[in-house]
């Protein structure tokens, strides 16, 4: 899957990663290979996290057996 992030220095300077297209889905580094590893990791975690969420809200009655897709 591809994700567009920006990069923004904040004034401590860190540099803000955040994901557009997935709320709230935000990270930041002190440098910017840092910044980027770790919202590729946020955006996992968002990703998993809206994954749960969605099984979760399924009635019990109407699931099926799981099937994991990595991607």
């Amino acid at each position: 899957m591809v994700f567009h992030v920006t990069l923004t220095e904040a004034e401590d300077s860190w540099i803000v990663a955040e994901c557009p297209a997935l709320p709230g889905c935000v990270s930041q580094g002190k440098t910017q290979k840092e910044a980027l590893d770790n919202i590729k990791e946020a955006i996992t975690a968002w990703l998993w996290a809206e994954d749960q969420k969605a099984m979760a809200a399924l009635p019990p009655d109407s699931r099926q057996p799981e099937i994991v897709v990595y991607i």
